[in-house]
């Protein structure tokens, strides 16, 4: 990170991907940085990789669906380290987990319950100081339900929808949400696509995208461009025309 601003930053899903290379990328002196993910293997190398860049990292292999393990390390943290920054984007997708018996569950349960966890505890304290920054990691699928993943696509239009709605919900109290729709990038969710995903970036491109966004408040960060419009269009145009283009698909869930 860069100069000597001090930053205390909570990052979800930050043992791999997007959640990865921003950790990397906002780490350095003078930069607190609260780190959760599933692997704890992943994780502590992520943490390490941090530490040596300069920041400090208190790094919790925690279950974002665990209400009460979130904001138990959460709260606790802001007391020490008032969060300036949450980035809330621990997400899967069915073979991420394995368990396709219980995918839609699973997925709403990490993809929507997780993102609640991971940013409601800290909205009254970011109101009593009346400033703080929110970041919502929705996608681009929640544009559109796929039916190739109609929970995983559910879960990420509800994080969009939420995250508008809090946007201005929380402005008159300082408090500013952005939300985040990425294409496909560079994943362990990717990595489980056996498809073509079109104009596919690496997760450290991702997070300068994301990073450029957050510093200038933007309402909503999506990217790459014209994939970001392709959704948009086939968003807006009547179902006659766009459902025998997705039923398509091959499925995820």
């Amino acid at each position: 990170m860069a100069g000597e601003l001090k930053r205390s930053i909570l990052i979800t899903g930050a043992s791999s991907g997007i959640g990865e290379a921003l950790a990397l990328a906002y780490a350095g002196p003078g930069c607190f940085l609260a780190l959760g993910g599933r692997d704890a293997a992943r994780l502590k190398a992520v943490a390490e990789a941090c530490r040596k860049l300069g920041a400090d990292v208190d790094a919790k292999p925690v279950n974002v669906a665990d209400g009460a393990a979130m904001k138990d390390w959460i709260t606790s943290l802001d007391q020490a380290h008032p969060f300036d920054l949450i980035i809330a984007n621990a997400g899967i997708t069915t073979d991420t987990r394995g368990d396709a018996g219980d995918a839609g569950d699973a997925i709403l349960q990490i993809n929507v319950q997780g993102v609640r966890n991971s940013v409601e505890p800290l909205i009254p304290t970011m109101r009593g100081r009346g400033r703080g920054q929110i970041a919502l990691v929705s996608s681009l699928a929640g544009y559109r339900g796929m039916p190739s993943a109609p929970a995983y696509s559910a879960s990420k239009a509800w994080v969009k929808s939420w995250g508008e709605a809090l946007r201005g919900s929380l402005y008159g109290d300082g408090i500013r949400v952005s939300v985040i729709c990425p294409g496909f990038v560079v994943s362990h969710i990717t990595d489980t696509n056996h498809f073509a995903m079109p104009l596919i970036m690496d997760a450290k491109r991702a997070a300068r995208i994301i990073m450029r966004g957050l510093d200038r408040k933007q309402a909503q960060i999506a990217f790459p461009y014209r994939l970001h419009f392709l959704m948009w269009l086939l968003a807006a145009l009547p179902p006659v025309l766009t459902d025998r283009l997705f039923r398509g698909m091959p499925s995820k869930e």
